[in-house]
């Protein structure tokens, strides 16, 4: 089952951008990961079968408040 989430996550500089990058990348399950949103404050990940769970609270303990904006099912 491939998904996409979009995850908003409370990233202040260029440093917490790139590591919120490296901590969603290195998820079992991950094919991509983007940044999105007007102020590159959003987190978009594709992939198949990872928990996004676990991976939100990655985010959390690493960089800073996270929360799931939204989460999809792709073809």
């Amino acid at each position: 089952m491939k998904q996409k989430v979009e995850l908003k996550v409370a990233m202040k500089c260029q440093k917490c951008r790139t590591a919120a990058l490296k901590v969603a990348a290195i998820q079992e399950g991950v094919n991509s990961v983007a940044l999105g949103g007007e102020q590159k404050d959003k987190v978009v990940v594709t992939g198949d079968g990872f928990d996004v769970v676990k991976l939100t609270t990655k985010l959390s303990k690493k960089v800073g408040y996270t929360q799931i904006i939204s989460l999809a099912e792709q073809k």
